[in-house]
């Protein structure tokens, strides 16, 4: 058994280990700052919809008072459908923490808003989500048609895919088919993934698993 062992210990040593590429958190220098982005999506009932769309045109005011969104959208067309999609943005989880309070003791906001949410929804699903670094947010227009792109990335962060994913992105961007709102990566939620509003993609890159297009209006 010890000559085995030391067999085995002189062809592990022999063996060239092929170069890993890793990362110790998604966000890697991300994670120190404080702006985030929560993505809000509401599963709504199909005969719903309308009476939905109405009570956020009618109420979100409500809301905003606290935190700022920056979009809301419907779901048209891709995977499920009867979605509405919104995007808040956070200076840091100590604001979140504050608006959550506040938004608790709002009695307006939870007869008006929240209480006929729920009564108009299967479920809510959250992801906390970061911009890359390279991208500045850019306020979408009122109207317009929108594309949402989310990508499922193998595990490792950005220092496996964020170089091919940002060259890319600004190959597309730079074409001029369209306005670029933002691009994000997930840090809570459903974790390794890329998402970008509006632009199209077509290529398949390095560290990329699949990807998801779904057609959103405003």
């Amino acid at each position: 058994m010890l000559a085995l062992g030391k067999s085995l210990t002189k062809a592990l040593a022999a063996r060239t280990l092929a170069p890993q590429v890793c990362s110790s958190f998604a966000t890697g220098p991300r994670q120190y700052d404080g702006t985030f982005y929560e993505f809000r999506t509401y599963c709504v009932k199909p005969s719903k919809m309308n009476e939905f769309l109405e009570n956020i045109k009618k109420n979100i005011h409500l809301q905003t008072a606290h935190s700022e969104l920056v979009g809301s959208w419907s779901i048209e067309f891709g995977g499920r459908i009867d979605k509405v999609f919104h995007i808040w943005k956070y200076d840091n989880f100590a604001q979140q923490t504050e608006v959550r309070k506040a938004l608790a003791n709002d009695k307006e906001w939870r007869e008006q808003l929240l209480i006929p949410i729920l009564g108009l929804t299967d479920k809510q699903e959250s992801e906390i989500t970061y911009l890359v670094p390279w991208c500045k947010l850019e306020k979408p227009p009122k109207d317009g048609v929108y594309e949402l792109v989310t990508f499922q990335m193998k595990p490792g962060g950005p220092a496996l895919w964020g170089d091919a994913f940002r060259r890319a992105i600004n190959a597309h961007v730079d074409l001029g088919y369209s306005k670029l709102v933002g691009v994000f990566h997930t840090e809570y939620g459903a974790l390794n993934r890329g998402v970008y509003t509006e632009e199209i993609m077509r290529s398949r890159l390095v560290g990329f698993e699949s990807q998801l297009h779904r057609l959103l209006t405003l």
